[in-house]
């Protein structure tokens, strides 16, 4: 087990599929918390490694699917029982959260329509919601499906962040600019008292200002 968690964070796809080769049984290893290896490599930024260990396991669960985006496989799970559109990680997040910070609207779309919260809010420190994880993460189309489903575009999470916060760290203008025309409130300040604007950067700082002060103008 310790091998192929081992070989996932070091990036090594010739040897995790030399030990999925030798033992498929090692595409369910799970961490000490409960994290399967699929989602794990995800969290660790390799999701080739993750796909990889999602076809040599095949059986994935709910937060498994959404998080590498194979969108039959949800489908399937969701008409078994679609309160798994509900369900939580050992570590605090809906496969809602997972589908959104991974970038598959597709996947989010389906969950949506199972009945997914858009608000739901991370049982973990980091407080996030759906729309924080996509922004966060400067996936916009995720954005745009959680906001056509009505996500709040002014819900704060830890230290007061709200979704267009991050857009203006990332420098993420069109996430800013659909978050702008869902309402987003350009006054908020984190607990620090940052407003959106001040923390973008130069150039891109002044073209963030400039779209807010348009929306703003409205």
């Amino acid at each position: 087990m310790t091998d192929i968690f081992a070989a996932v964070g070091t990036g090594d796809p010739a040897k995790v599929d030399q030990l999925l080769r030798t033992d498929r049984r090692l595409a369910f290893a799970r961490t000490d918390d409960g994290v399967s290896v699929v989602l794990w490599a995800m969290y660790v930024g390799q999701p080739r490694l993750a796909t990889l260990l999602a076809h040599a396991k095949r059986d994935l669960d709910i937060f498994e699917s959404a998080a590498v985006g194979l969108t039959e496989r949800l489908g399937e799970l969701l008409d078994e029982d679609v309160r798994r559109a509900g369900s939580w990680t050992e570590d605090g997040f809906t496969p809602l959260h997972l589908a959104a910070f991974f970038g598959h609207p597709d996947a989010a779309r389906r969950l949506i329509t199972a009945g997914a919260d858009v608000e739901a809010v991370a049982r973990n420190s980091m407080q996030v919601t759906p729309l924080h994880s996509a922004a966060a993460s400067r996936h916009s189309e995720c954005v745009r499906v959680l906001l056509d489903a009505g996500a709040n575009a002014d819900s704060q999470q830890q230290g007061g962040w709200t979704a267009l916060h991050a857009a203006a760290r990332n420098a993420d203008l069109p996430t800013a600019e659909l978050l702008l025309a869902a309402g987003a409130d350009t006054n908020i300040a984190t607990d620090e008292g940052h407003t959106p604007a001040q923390l973008a950067a130069g150039t891109l700082r002044d073209r963030l200002t400039g779209q807010i002060s348009r929306w703003d103008s409205r």
